[in-house]
């Protein structure tokens, strides 16, 4: 008894598993064949209507906020022990000129730097020589000594680090600030 009990029930949970695996039939999907008629869209025409306004003119620079470097006004340089300038130099200088003369309200210091080669005093001394040679061609090419200041910084402030030639070579030279 306990058995057929046993059967009966594992043929009537088999019997409830397979009925509901069985799979439905999806009803059929209906699609609308029907054109649709849409209407053509026009563009309304574009009218630009004439203004009186001019655009605000940008604001002016201000170039005494900025270092002359962001101007266009870049450093020469000289030879080892020299104060002389090379061509390379004074073509450096001609272009600052002429930026100068542009900004004739400014006043620019002339920095004189050297390498580390050398004492102190004789760095400083070398320095404040190149600074003069710039000062002397800028103002021999029309520039007001009075918009010139010098100053020399020897080895004191170096614009590149190292004990070779590449980094000397950076820091023989003339530099312009602001006073």
């Amino acid at each position: 008894m306990y058995r057929t009990l046993l059967m009966v029930s594992v043929m009537l949970v088999a019997l409830l598993v397979f009925a509901g695996c069985g799979s439905k039939e999806e009803p059929p999907v209906v699609t609308d064949t029907t054109p649709v008629v849409t209407e053509p869209i026009v563009a309304e025409p574009v009218v630009e209507e004439p203004t009186d306004k001019v655009p605000p003119a940008p604001a002016p620079i201000d170039y005494a906020s900025m270092t002359p470097q962001e101007y266009g006004i870049e450093d020469v340089f000289f030879a080892f022990d020299e104060y002389s300038l090379t061509d390379e130099a004074m073509r450096t200088l001609n272009a600052a000129s002429r930026i100068m003369r542009e900004h004739s309200d400014l006043v620019y210091m002339i920095e004189g730097h050297c390498d580390e080669r050398g004492t102190v005093e004789y760095n400083l001394a070398l320095g404040e020589r190149r600074a003069v040679a710039v000062r002397d061609y800028l103002v021999s090419l029309g520039m007001p000594a009075r918009q010139l200041r010098i100053t020399s910084y020897g080895e004191e402030r170096p614009f590149a680090f190292g004990s070779n030639e590449s980094a000397w070579a950076l820091n023989r030279r003339g530099h312009f600030s602001r006073p």
